[in-house]
């Protein structure tokens, strides 16, 4: 193979870097949007509802990361009660018989129509924006009573219908997937102490 050896030095560095400022970037310009995604959904939980959350591929993953955290733990460190949290992504009955009859851009939607009640939050994630099935879960949702969250990237069309909109300002996927889990790791972090006292008397975030 001919041309100048690559270094995976610099290309970690590069990386490392690269992601570290699209991080710095979004909480710079997200910050306050981040905290009321993470109130609004505190919110929903105190009055006796629950999260939904739909993505595709890698947003898939995150739905699933993020409920888990949710219903489980986040970390040992802090014991709670367990949350509702349902990533419809999980169910591959209900996705490959949707689908199958009705096409791909519905398996979301319906699954809102189902599952969501008012006071509800959907979350919705997509790195491109663009995604039309989880488009189509935040136009369900709107008139059902729900609460709606948009997590994307810097372009696509996610945040017309949503309540919140997230934007990570960056147009690669996996710089803006990077930052989506930091994203979740907070709101997950932030409902906890919202919801339940402190393990730690200095912290305070209500």
């Amino acid at each position: 193979m001919s041309g100048q050896p690559v270094s995976l030095e610099r290309f970690v560095e590069d990386h490392i870097r690269t992601s570290s400022s699209v991080k710095l970037a979004t909480f710079e310009q997200e910050c306050q949007t981040i905290i009321a995604a993470a109130r609004m959904i505190a919110s929903s939980f105190r009055e006796g509802g629950k999260l939904l959350l739909c993505g595709n591929g890698g947003s898939a993953a995150d739905c699933q990361h993020l409920a888990a955290e949710l219903v489980s733990l986040l970390t040992k460190d802090y014991p709670r009660p367990g949350l509702p949290a349902i990533a419809l992504t999980t169910d591959s009955s209900i996705l490959t018989a949707y689908a199958n009859d009705f096409g791909f851009d519905g398996v979301f939607s319906r699954q809102v129509e189902a599952l969501g009640r008012p006071g509800d939050v959907l979350l919705g994630i997509t790195t491109s924006g663009g995604s039309v099935n989880v488009i189509r879960a935040l136009e369900t949702a709107a008139p059902l009573g729900l609460r709606t969250i948009a997590l994307t990237g810097q372009a696509g069309l996610l945040g017309v219908t949503a309540d919140l909109v997230i934007r990570v300002p960056h147009s690669s996927t996996m710089h803006i997937q990077e930052t989506h889990l930091a994203i979740e790791h907070l709101i997950c972090g932030m409902v906890e102490r919202l919801l339940f006292e402190p393990p730690d008397p200095r912290v305070h975030l209500r």
